[in-house]
C-alpha cells in the first residue's frame, strides 16, 4: 500500500535547527541498532535527540528510546502523540496515522563506561578450617 505524506513543515529557524536532531524512524527500512547508534551521535553532538514515527513503526521507536534509557546515555524529556492526515494513494481518500516524538536529553552518565555486574567474593580458604 502506497502512501504519501500530506502534512506540510514550517521553514522557520526553529525548525530547521530541530531538524538538524530528528531521525525519522522507519521499521522496515534499516534494523533497530543502526537507529540505537544514530541516536547516540545525535545525543553526543545536540545533546538531545527526537525520534519521530508512524504507524507500527511506533513500537520500534519506544524500543529504540528505552534501550537508550536503560543504558544510562539518555534521559526522557518529552513524548507527543498525534494524528495526521495522509493520502491513500491506492483508494485515493485521506486516512489517519497515529504519530509518535520523543525527545530524550544526554544523560549525565553518557561519557561514563557500563559498568559489569559485580563479581562475587571467594571465599577466604581460612574459613574452612584448613
Amino acid at each position: 500500500m502506497a502512501v504519501e505524506t500530506v502534512q506540510i513543515m514550517p521553514t522557520t529557524a526553529d525548525s530547521l535547527a530541530q531538524k538538524k536532531n530528528r531521525i525519522q524512524v522507519s521499521n522496515t527500512k534499516k534494523p533497530l541498532f543502526f537507529y540505537v547508534n544514530l541516536a547516540k551521535r545525535y545525543i553526543q553532538q545536540h545533546k538531545e535527540v527526537e525520534l519521530s514515527a508512524l504507524g507500527m513503526a511506533i513500537t520500534t521507536v519506544v524500543t529504540i528510546a528505552e534501550i537508550l534509557k536503560n543504558n544510562g546515555v539518555a534521559t526522557e524529556k518529552k513524548v507527543l502523540t498525534s494524528s495526521i492526515g495522509m493520502k491513500d494513494e491506492n483508494r485515493g481518500r485521506m486516512i489517519q496515522k497515529a504519530k509518535i516524538e520523543i525527545v530524550l536529553g544526554k544523560s549525565e552518565k553518557f561519557n561514563t563506561p557500563p559498568t559489569s555486574p559485580a563479581t562475587p567474593k571467594k571465599e577466604d580458604a581460612s574459613k574452612d578450617g584448613n
